[in-house]
C-alpha cells in the first residue's frame, strides 16, 4: 500500500456469522477522496463499512485500511486503527444527558487525550469548523438534528481521522440539511486530505453533487468509475 491509498481491499469476502454478504471485493479509496457508497437495504453496504472499521474480520483476500492490515488485527490494536477513522452513523449517539462539549471531552478521554487546555482548545477548533462556535453548552435536544450531526461529525474529526466512514448520515435529516451535511464532510475531506466513504440512500444527492461511486449489488461491490453507465 503507498502512502496515498487509505482503502486496499483485494479479493476479500464478507461474512456476517456463517452468510457470505459480499465476495471479491476490490476497493481502493486515495487520501483526501470523496466517494458515495450505494446500494439497497440488505446490499452489504453496512457490512462492508463494518469490515473497514474492524467490526466484522476479514478471513478472505487483502485488506488494509490506513495503514493496517485487517487480517492481523488483535483486540490491541483494533483501537488503534479506529483512532485513525471517524465515523459518522446516521443515529447521532450523543449523550443526552451531557453538553455539547462533555460528549466531545468524553470522546477525548477515552481515545488517551489527557492535557485539559489542548482539550479546549481542538474543542473549539472543531465547533467552529463545523459551525457550531459559541454552542458548547448547549445540550443535545436544545439542537437541530442538522446540529446534533455537526457534533457527531466534530467527535469524528477529534483525532485528525485519514478516514471518515459516514454511514447514511443524512438519513434522518430533510434535503437542505442534508446538503449542508453533506457539503461540510466535502470541504472537510478537500480541506484536510481526509478520505471520506459516504453511504446514503439518497439518490437526489447524487446527481447534485457528483463524485466517484461504489455500488453493492447481488453480492458484489461495483465500482462505477470503471462501468460504463
Amino acid at each position: 500500500m503507498n502512502n496515498h491509498t487509505i482503502v486496499q481491499l483485494r479479493e476479500v469476502s464478507i461474512f456476517q456469522n456463517e452468510a457470505k454478504i459480499l465476495s471479491n471485493v476490490n476497493l481502493h479509496i486515495m487520501k483526501g477522496e470523496f466517494v458515495y457508497l450505494i446500494g439497497k437495504t440488505g446490499s452489504g453496504k453496512s457490512s462492508l463499512l463494518k469490515t473497514l472499521y474492524a467490526a466484522l474480520p476479514v478471513t478472505q483476500g487483502s485488506a488494509s485500511v490506513a495503514g493496517f492490515d485487517l487480517k492481523t488485527l488483535t483486540r490491541k490494536t483494533i483501537p488503534l486503527l479506529r483512532r485513525k477513522l471517524g465515523i459518522v452513523f446516521q443515529d447521532f449517539n450523543l449523550l443526552n444527558d451531557r453538553t455539547v462539549e462533555q460528549n466531545l471531552i468524553f470522546s477525548m478521554k477515552a481515545m488517551g487525550w489527557k492535557d485539559k487546555a489542548k482539550m479546549q482548545k481542538r474543542l473549539e477548533e472543531l465547533l467552529a469548523k463545523v459551525g457550531l462556535k459559541g454552542k458548547n453548552q448547549k445540550m443535545p435536544h436544545a439542537l437541530s438534528g442538522g446540529e446534533q450531526q455537526r457534533v457527531v461529525i466534530a467527535r469524528a474529526l477529534l483525532n485528525d481521522p485519514e478516514l471518515i466512514i459516514a454511514d447514511e448520515p443524512t438519513g434522518n435529516l430533510d434535503p437542505e440539511t442534508s446538503d449542508d451535511i453533506l457539503l461540510l464532510l466535502r470541504k472537510l475531506a478537500n480541506e484536510h486530505d481526509t478520505a471520506v466513504l459516504f453511504g446514503t440512500h439518497d439518490y437526489r444527492i447524487l446527481e447534485h453533487f457528483p463524485a466517484r461511486i461504489i455500488r453493492c449489488h447481488d453480492g458484489r461491490v461495483i465500482d462505477e468509475e470503471e462501468v460504463v453507465m
